[in-house]
C-alpha cells in the first residue's frame, strides 16, 4: 500500500517509503505472516534481542547506509556520523539547540506525522476495519477513560527515520510515569490500517499526566512499537516544565506519542483536522503549533 502524507509547508501530498516496507506488508496482510511469524515478531523478546544489537559497537557500521537511504539531514545532529558510540546512540541523537521553533499554542511533542480528531468518538469511523478502539482498553484505567471520553486525540507517529526524542507540548507539572507492559505491534500504516485497535490497546506504552495551569490535564502516552527497545523517561516529575522541555526517547525502531485533552481548552488546528478527515496524516516538526489555547 502507498503511505501518502501531507507536506505541511506547500500542502502538497507525499509518498513515504518505510524501511522493511515489503516484511511488514507480509506480517499484516499475508495470512501466514500474521498467523504464524506476527505472533512471534510482537513479543517482547524479540524486540529486546534486536535493542541489544543496536547497543553494540559493532552496529555502528550500519549509520551511514542507514542515513543515506534515508537521506537524513545530519547538520540537525549534535554529534557527527563518526562520533556515535552504536546505532542506538545515534538513533536517539540530540539535535543542536535552536534548530526546533517552539511555537504558540499546542506544540507537536516529536518530528512526525500527525492524525488529528476533535473527539475521541471520531477514532472508530476513521479505522473502520477491526474491533472497535476504546480508551479503556487504550489507557487500562476506568477513571481517565470515563474522564477523557469527549476529548481530543492526537496520534503523532515517528518513522524510523525521524529524530526520536519527545518533549512537552505545554508548560505545567508532569506526574510520574504509569508504566503499561505489552507487546510490539509496529505503528507504520501497513499495520494500522489491519490493528490498529490491537496496536494502541496491546502495545507498550506509558502515561504521564501533565496538569497545566489554566487548560486543565493532558495525557501524554509514548507508545512502544516493532523493534523498539525501550522508553525512556528523562524528565523529573512533579516539577515544572516548559514547552518544548525534553521528555524522553525511544530506541531503535517506529513509535508514537499520543495526546488526550479537553477540547474546551485546545482547538486544533483546522488544517490537521481536515487532512484526517480525508484519512492523511500531516507532517510535523516537534515544537511546531498544533493547536489554539481557548480563551475561557
Amino acid at each position: 500500500m502507498e503511505i501518502k502524507f501531507i507536506n505541511r509547508s506547500d500542502n502538497s501530498i507525499e509518498i513515504e517509503s518505510p524501511p522493511g516496507e515489503e516484511l511488514l506488508d507480509f506480517l499484516y496482510h499475508n495470512p501466514f505472516g500474521e498467523k504464524i511469524i506476527l505472533p512471534i515478531v510482537k513479543q517482547k523478546f524479540i524486540s529486546k534481542w534486536y535493542g541489544k544489537i543496536m547497543d553494540s559497537s559493532g552496529s555502528k557500521k550500519r549509520i551511514e547506509p542507514f542515513v543515506k537511504s534515508l537521506n537524513i539531514d545530519m547538520t540537525e545532529a549534535q554529534k557527527k556520523i563518526s562520533e556515535f558510540e552504536s546505532f542506538n546512540d545515534f538513533f536517539y541523537r540530540k539535535l543542536k539547540p535552536g534548530v526546533r521553533t517552539i511555537g504558540n499554542g499546542l506544540v507537536s511533542p516529536g518530528d512526525g506525522k500527525i492524525l488529528a480528531f476533535e473527539n475521541i468518538s471520531e477514532v472508530n469511523t476513521f479505522f473502520v476495519k477491526g474491533k472497535k478502539f476504546t480508551l479503556k482498553e487504550f489507557l487500562q484505567n476506568d477513571f481517565l477513560a470515563e474522564k477523557h471520553k469527549n476529548s481530543s486525540l492526537v496520534i503523532l507517529r515517528l518513522a524510523p527515520n525521524d529524530y526520536h526524542r519527545y518533549h512537552f507540548p505545554y508548560d505545567g507539572i508532569p506526574s510520574q510515569t504509569e508504566k503499561i507492559e505489552g507487546v510490539y505491534y509496529s505503528v507504520s500504516p501497513i499495520s494500522l490500517n489491519k490493528k490498529f485497535t490491537e496496536v494502541f490497546s496491546e502495545n507498550k506504552k506509558e502515561i504521564c499526566l501533565l496538569k497545566t495551569q489554566e487548560e486543565g490535564e493532558i495525557l501524554i502516552i509514548p507508545v512502544g512499537a516493532t523493534m523498539v527497545g525501550s522508553l525512556n523517561s528523562t524528565f523529573e516529575p512533579n516539577t515544572l516544565v516548559n514547552k518544548g522541555d525534553e521528555m524522553g526517547y525511544f530506541a531503535f525502531g517506529g513509535s508514537s506519542v499520543v495526546l488526550l485533552f479537553n477540547s474546551d481548552s485546545f482547538k486544533l488546528d483546522i488544517d490537521l483536522i481536515e487532512n484526517t478527515k480525508s484519512k492523511l496524516e500531516t507532517a510535523v516538526k516537534m515544537g511546531e503549533k498544533i493547536g489554539t489555547v481557548i480563551n475561557k
